[in-house]
């Protein structure tokens, strides 16, 4: 697991572009998935990076962290999450606080960091997307 924020920050934008690989499969299962739709897999991209198994309980646990703190948190960021990519961030975060993997300390900590850095998150996820586009 990466231990600064700034490690995180490099993961996130890893984890990111796993989730964007699966915007063009949405079609096959009924779904038009945008990228503000993202933070809805963070759970399971989690699991996926963390080598954890993806039982009915694992996957219930991160998808309860996530939408637990993502609606407990939503009022008081004042809009922050309208950029798809702390969205993404935050969830992924959560995810790992529900398994047990981050302490709430440690999530205030890196959400901190990635608001602080939000554009240089942007620039990195935008540039390692167009280079997997071409």
């Amino acid at each position: 697991m990466p231990h600064t924020p700034n490690d995180w920050l490099a993961e996130i934008v890893e984890a990111y572009s796993d989730a964007y690989e699966s915007i063009p499969f949405g079609i096959f299962v009924g779904q038009k998935i945008k990228e503000k739709d993202l933070f809805h897999m963070t759970p399971q991209i989690c699991l996926k990076f963390r080598g954890i198994k993806r039982t009915k309980e694992n996957v219930n646990k991160a998808t309860e962290a996530m939408l637990v703190s993502y609606a407990a948190t939503e009022d008081k960021t004042k809009d922050l999450f309208i950029n798809p990519h702390i969205a993404f961030g935050f969830g992924y975060l959560a995810s790992h606080y529900g398994m047990g993997l981050l302490t709430e300390d440690k999530v205030s900590e890196i959400m901190e960091y990635l608001e602080e850095h939000q554009f240089e998150l942007q620039k990195v996820i935008e540039t390692r997307i167009r280079k997997k586009d071409v």
